[in-house]
């Protein structure tokens, strides 16, 4: 088995595409081709990481962080990001990284949170924009249905909970081939009108690729007249943070001492107490100061994430609860969704939980 057949997994759950423009996911080091001994999954991968990777017989480091963020201009050790590279260089050992493709899944970062505080009806905080395009496409007549349903093969066209969707219309289509040209209708060199319908869906921006090799492979012409369009339309099952209700309501500060436990934190850092009830908890893994606005918007009473700086604990408001878990914490849990995940993938392969824990912030 190589790094692409596991990798190829990891991108049904957490597709590229779905990553932040900032973000450096993917494979950060190593060749896809190469065979792999076992993979170890981590929330980061630093020097005792890739020590443990070593001692397990791991050639592949699956990680959440990616160890390298901006460009490095030298690799000589100075820095512990160098060091990590140079050894992992060194004992062939290739590091993945998942981050913001992991955070933007439906079943990734913040739904992992949700299961462990026992939400229930649970949904994207802020569903993403930018990943719907649109293909508009032109099919004589008599071969539209063969190059609908190729399309619906490759990607189901879901919007919500309806599949293969798609829009069609008639119309006319002229064209004229050179005389190098082959045409499937008409002859060369000669104006020909051909009774064509427009076919028009929606995709992911993942499956573009795919979309197009069916479109091409199928469709009669020599020449396919085709045009994708960005969307700004939201995708609801993609996106940061969830939101989700809690099975019975509590008191603030059971929902605290509650949250404390759950999640294995030794601090919660929160708002003012507002002698209210809590049932709506929104959650997103890492920093998420961000999205204090958005939990306030679906009405959440309680917002659970980290890194919340001293001012923006203001923007509570008297409107909801802050909590601040911290940033290990909140994304602990992530490592043994991603061994769950592969292990239910590849039984029979050695996949294993890192049992470093690589939390920089110590409390007293």
């Amino acid at each position: 088995m190589t790094i692409k057949d596991v990798t190829n997994h990891i991108e049904e759950l957490a597709p590229l595409a779905y990553a932040e423009s900032f973000d450096n996911v993917g494979l950060l080091l190593g060749n896809y081709n190469t065979e792999i001994t076992g993979v170890l999954v981590a929330l980061d991968t630093l020097e005792d990481t890739v020590n443990e990777a070593i001692a397990k017989n791991c050639n592949l480091i699956v990680s959440f962080h990616p160890i390298i963020f901006g460009g490095l201009k030298k690799i000589n050790g100075n820095s512990y990001v160098e060091r990590v590279v140079l050894k992992a260089i060194k004992n062939d050992i290739a590091i993945y990284a998942t981050h913001t493709a992991l955070d933007n899944s439906k079943y990734g970062v913040s739904a992992k949170m949700c299961e462990v505080l026992g939400l229930q009806n649970t949904k994207v905080l802020i569903p993403k924009k930018g990943i719907i395009k649109q293909l508009n496409t032109y099919v004589p007549k008599d071969k539209a249905n063969d190059v609908r349903e190729a399309l619906f093969k490759v990607n189901q066209n879901n919007i919500g909970n309806y599949d293969s969707c798609s829009f069609s219309n008639l119309g006319e289509g002229t064209f004229k081939g050179n005389e190098k040209s082959n045409p499937t209708y008409g002859e060369k060199g000669k104006l020909h009108s051909e009774k064509e319908t427009k076919i028009s869906i929606v995709f992911e921006s993942k499956d573009e690729k795919a979309i197009l090799n069916a479109l091409k492979q199928n469709h009669p012409y020599e020449e396919v007249a085709y045009e994708i369009v960005s969307t700004e339309n939201v995708h609801e099952n993609i996106g940061m943070g969830m939101v989700g209700e809690l099975k019975t309501e509590m008191d603030e500060q059971a929902f605290l001492k509650y949250l404390k436990k759950t999640m294995q934190t030794d601090c919660v850092r929160h708002s003012e107490l507002l002698s209210k009830k809590i049932k709506t908890v929104a959650v997103l893994g890492g920093s998420g100061s961000f999205a204090i606005k958005n939990a306030k918007i679906v009405g959440a009473d309680a917002y659970v994430s980290a890194d919340f700086k001293y001012h923006e604990f203001f923007k509570a408001e008297k409107k909801i609860l802050l909590a601040d878990i911290g940033h290990y914490e909140s994304e602990q849990f992530t490592k043994n969704l991603l061994v769950d995940y592969l292990t239910k993938k590849f039984s029979n392969f050695a996949i294993i939980l890192s049992e470093k824990s690589t939390n920089p912030i110590h409390y007293i």
